[in-house]
């Protein structure tokens, strides 16, 4: 299974979230940012190439249907509402990510 993490920057939450499920359950992760300055900036390929796609705030979701329209049609993007308010491998948005991400798949113990 592919799947996408993306925020605004692909600083903090999503190359988290990329951490921290990377390698498990045999699961291919990514992160990216939606924002012109992120790390590591959401394209064409990356939304491609996904299975899942979890976005952290609502907005993403307008930023990503705005820019790939129709490359979504068929992509299972999941908001995960955890606000940025967190820094990279910060124990709470660790298990916060643990439990949403654990609604639609398996997650790390």
């Amino acid at each position: 299974m592919k799947i996408l993490f993306i925020c605004s920057k692909n600083k903090w939450r999503s190359p988290t979230a990329e951490k921290v499920f990377h390698n498990f359950n045999g699961y291919d992760v990514r992160s990216a940012g939606t924002e012109v300055g992120a790390k590591v900036k959401v394209t064409n390929g990356h939304i491609g190439w996904a299975d899942y796609i979890f976005v952290m705030e609502k907005k993403h979701i307008r930023r990503l249907k705005g820019k790939f329209g129709s490359m979504l049609d068929n992509k299972k993007m999941l908001n995960l509402d955890i606000p940025d308010d967190y820094g990279y491998m910060n124990e709470e948005l660790i298990e916060i990510l643990k439990v949403r991400v654990g609604e639609y798949i398996e997650v790390p113990e």
